[in-house]
């Protein structure tokens, strides 16, 4: 049994306005400078979701790496409590939302944590944008690698609404078909009424989670109440015309900050252990931990996540940590 963080109650947050958008992030904790008084600040931890999440799911990390470090937060723009235009949603897009908020909000290098889509989305701001980022922590990180045809974004919810695979000889007959159906806006409308349901979230998240008990309803509810926004069907559908972004191996190659990755190795979307040593090859200095969970190690085993996030931060050079 995994122990759980005392506080599950998500801090209130703040509005940031971006591009004309109301941009939601949680902050918490002040900036602490490490002992003795005269050595730098501790760089800042800025926390990204992952498709269908919030500010939410990261509520058991804030509750205890606040009184370390301060925390911040962040809705990618189309999720959460932020707004939801009917815009063209990629992953430039939330790299440049990200790396404005650094700028503008947080003001200073942060230590950049982010889960599936959120990791793909903070790799591309450290890779593309470096003079942002403190460090980079990826748990579970989506992306595309340039060997493989693969979506960048297999989360929960998305790989509920992505064409079935067909089998080689049904290929040419079937996967046309299916690719048409899923480029209609009626198919999308039906697809996003049957995937806000509570249920079919459960459901998704039972085959994503090891530790089925950290499965609570508050988790449910908090990824079906931002369905309800306006907007939040077009930014469903706009899922299916996203361009595909940089090919992680692209960006690893780009990257200058110290690189540290969290694998829950139960997770049946992204295999830790085909893709660490993908990592492995354009990082060889990286630190990794494999965990007991699955796609979202750190609402599951939050405990374990917290520490050795904690650690790592701890142990950044002094040159990566913000003067």
């Amino acid at each position: 049994m995994q122990a759980t963080v005392a506080s599950t109650t998500p801090i209130p947050g703040k509005y940031w306005q971006w591009r004309g958008q109301s941009v939601y992030y949680v902050q918490a904790g002040e900036r602490r400078h490490s002992p003795p008084q005269a050595s730098p600040q501790r760089p800042p931890l800025l926390l990204v979701h992952g498709f269908g999440a919030s500010t939410d799911h990261w509520r058991k990390n804030i509750a205890q790496l606040c009184d370390d470090f301060e925390v911040y937060a962040i809705d990618l723009l189309g999720f959460g409590r932020s707004a939801k235009p009917n815009w063209q949603y990629s992953s430039d897009l939330w790299r440049d939302q990200v790396y404005d908020f650094i700028s503008e909000v947080i003001g200073q290098p942060a230590v950049l944590a982010g889960n599936s889509l959120g990791g793909y989305v903070c790799l591309g701001v450290a890779g593309q944008r470096p003079d942002t980022a403190a460090g980079l922590v990826l748990l579970n990180s989506a992306g595309p690698f340039a060997d493989a045809q693969s979506s960048p974004e297999p989360d929960p919810l998305q790989s509920e609404v992505q064409p079935p695979k067909q089998p080689s000889n049904w290929q040419n007959l079937l996967g046309d078909a299916s690719k048409w159906i899923f480029q209609q806006s009626w198919a999308r409308f039906l697809i996003f009424q049957y995937v806000r349901q509570p249920w079919v979230i459960r459901q998704t998240l039972e085959k994503v989670y090891l530790d089925k008990s950290a499965i609570t309803d508050q988790l449910v509810e908090e990824i079906q109440r931002p369905a309800s926004d306006p907007g939040a069907a077009e930014v469903f559908a706009s899922v299916f015309s996203t361009p595909q972004g940089e090919k992680v191996d692209v960006l690893l190659k780009q990257l200058k900050c110290p690189l540290l990755l969290l694998w829950g190795e139960a997770d049946p979307w992204m295999n830790a252990k085909e893709r660490s040593p993908k990592f492995r090859q354009y990082c060889p200095q990286l630190q990794e931990h494999f965990l007991r969970a699955g796609h979202c190690p750190h609402d599951e085993v939050p405990e374990q996540v917290n520490s050795l996030l904690r650690s790592w931060v701890m142990s950044l050079p002094v040159s990566q940590q913000a003067v």
